[in-house]
């Protein structure tokens, strides 16, 4: 039977690694997408969509399908995916490691303001301005809504649900952005602070810069921690390394 690898999310360096370990003669590839987007492109390999139920259903298809390694590639702020990712791999004793972008750190000139939470984040705005560009994702954005005196430009690539923030103009679009639409954005919608979380990567990393170049603050979510004894690496070199498979 071939080798089974699982990839859990639709992350740049999760398509990168599927193309990678696709390629390979006699390995089989699975990439497991959770659903939330409703046109997430092409993907080589296996693919799957929805949830698995759980630590419990995850470990239970990890051996009905024989994987023999587990790959968490979702995005830094997948905490529960995450979590149960560590918690099935450990119950189906399948080796797993997690996928994880460097994140972004401040240079000169940066005005950075960091926090651990968007409810933070929405009590920082008050205070750096009233027109805010508000990059999180769809998701969360309920912790906005009580800011009835800002007016928030939101980009999502999926249209958010409710709550929004009562004065909100939604931008749908997908990624990467490059740094003159970025500076273009900011400057058409006036806006006079960033908000954002610490994706990392290069696909989103624009609007920092123009940021920057335009004097303007950010407020930068910071990541949630791994869960204890999950180990990341920074690149599909580090995943190929960690696990054993050695280059063709």
């Amino acid at each position: 039977m071939s080798p089974h690898v699982l990839i859990l999310g639709g992350t740049t360096e999760a398509r990168r690694l599927a193309a990678e370990l696709a390629a390979r003669p006699g390995l089989r590839v699975t990439t497991s997408l959770a659903g939330r987007v409703t046109r997430p492109g092409e993907l080589d390999g296996e693919v799957r969509i929805g949830g698995f139920g759980g630590a419990e259903g995850l470990a239970d298809w990890l051996r009905a399908h024989h994987v023999d390694a587990l790959v968490d590639a979702t995005h830094p702020f997948a905490e529960a995916i995450t979590a149960n990712a560590a918690r099935a791999a450990t119950a189906a004793r399948v080796p797993a490691v997690a996928l994880r972008r460097p994140g972004w750190r401040p240079g000169p000139g940066d005005r950075w303001y960091d926090v651990d939470s968007l409810a933070e984040a929405a009590e920082t705005l008050p205070g750096l301005g009233r027109r805010v560009f508000l990059s999180t994702g769809r998701l969360g954005l309920a912790a906005f809504a009580h800011l009835g005196d800002l007016h928030f430009v939101v980009r999502s690539v999926e249209p958010p649900g409710p709550p929004l923030p009562p004065d909100a103009e939604v931008i749908l679009a997908r990624g990467p952005f490059g740094l003159a639409d970025e500076t273009e954005l900011l400057r058409a919608h006036r806006i006079e602070v960033l908000v954002t979380k610490d994706s990392g990567g290069g696909a989103t990393s624009a609007k920092l810069t123009a940021a920057r170049d335009l004097g303007l603050p950010v407020v930068v979510v910071r990541r949630p921690p791994l869960p204890d004894g999950v180990t990341a690496v920074a690149d599909v070199a580090g995943v190929l390394d960690r696990l054993g498979l050695s280059r063709p």
